[in-house]
């Protein structure tokens, strides 16, 4: 397995939010966490992405365990939270060029991460004048600078037009393709389509859920 997650626990003072989060993933693989509001799905995104500290627990990465090295985080783990982390007084390019150099930036617009996520289109807009679309594929090609195995979204197609959740499905369809796997919380049943497992995130711990399609059964089950 390249991603095996094992024991995370999370408290907030005396509340247990997560409890024994355990679960792995292969190479160019897609999860889904689904679970009801307040159920522990930031959390636990956050937590693996290094903003939060666990209480316990391991994730390993090809064989390294990246809470015990939490500075390994960032070169292989890019991670795209609800709220977009963009200076809203810049346009595109200036905030993309507090990630990458000019050539490298040039060179991800023309034929790369970039250039899929369609940012060329919009490279002279200040952030106050994006669409949420276009806000969530600049966070993701913020995101992606180092090329990294995994990538963890928290919610990226919500609120967003059918045209721009398109265009980030297929984006992610081709980092998948080159490897990459793909951990999401999404309360989207399209996006579940690119996933190959689901978990209910509910009491602190996850549970496999086998998603047929049928999305006022799964809304049954979040309740």
């Amino acid at each position: 397995m390249q991603i095996e997650v094992a024991g995370i626990r999370k408290a907030y003072s005396r509340k247990k939010v997560l409890t024994d989060i355990s679960f792995s993933m292969e190479a160019g693989s897609c999860a889904a966490i689904l679970g009801s509001n307040g159920s522990g799905k930031s959390t636990l995104l956050s937590v693996l992405a290094g903003v939060r500290r666990a209480d316990g627990g391991s994730f390993f990465y090809r064989g390294t365990d990246l809470l015990r090295h939490p500075g390994q985080i960032p070169k292989v783990l890019g991670y795209v939270p609800q709220g977009d982390p963009l200076m809203e007084e810049l346009n595109a390019w200036d905030n993309l060029r507090m990630w990458y150099d000019r050539e490298t930036l040039k060179r991800e617009l023309a034929a790369g991460a970039l250039g899929l996520l369609g940012i060329d289109g919009f490279l002279k807009t200040p952030v106050h004048r994006m669409s949420g679309g276009m806000k969530k594929r600049l966070s993701i090609g913020c995101a992606v600078v180092s090329h990294p195995g995994i990538l963890v979204l928290d919610e990226p197609s919500a609120a967003l037009d059918p045209v721009c959740k398109e265009n980030i499905r297929q984006y992610l369809s081709a980092y998948m393709q080159e490897g990459g796997s793909v951990l999401m919380a999404t309360h989207d049943a399209q996006d579940l389509e690119l996933c190959n497992v689901c978990y209910i995130l509910r009491d602190g711990t996850l549970h496999p859920y086998r998603y047929d399609g049928d999305f006022h059964k799964l809304a049954e089950e979040l309740e």
